[in-house]
């Protein structure tokens, strides 16, 4: 069991990842926006964070480039629905340990979530 921050703007994205993860066996800790992902980042400690790329405000990219300057070791799942392959390159090149779209098939999370924890990169 591992605390995994999910990070979306989308009340409904979120609630559905959240129940992936929980019945996987994990704590999910939620954020709604990048400055709310950022200070449960630093306050919740989660293992992964599961991160949406097209948020209002601070968008996800944003936000893994600041967790990979504030802490290089973060392990951090992109959850988008953009499946463009520059998408996913600009996942790789800014450090993110996998990918997942949208919408979620709950093995296909689990996978990628489970590979983030224990240390390896997985791109579905």
């Amino acid at each position: 069991m591992a605390k995994i921050l999910v990070v979306d703007d989308s009340g409904l994205s979120r609630q559905m990842s959240g129940r992936i993860l929980r019945e996987s066996g994990h704590v999910v800790v939620e954020a709604q926006d990048g400055i709310a992902a950022l200070e449960a980042y630093f306050l919740e400690k989660p293992e992964v964070v599961f991160l949406d790329i097209n948020m209002k405000g601070m968008s996800g990219f944003e936000v893994l480039t600041k967790l990979r300057e504030l802490d290089p070791q973060a392990r951090i799942v992109i959850a988008t629905a953009d499946i463009q392959s520059s998408t996913r390159k600009m996942a790789a090149e800014g450090g993110a340990s996998g990918f997942v779209t949208k919408p979620f098939v709950a093995a296909e999370v689990a996978r990628v979530v489970n590979a983030a924890l224990e240390g390896g990169e997985q791109w579905s």
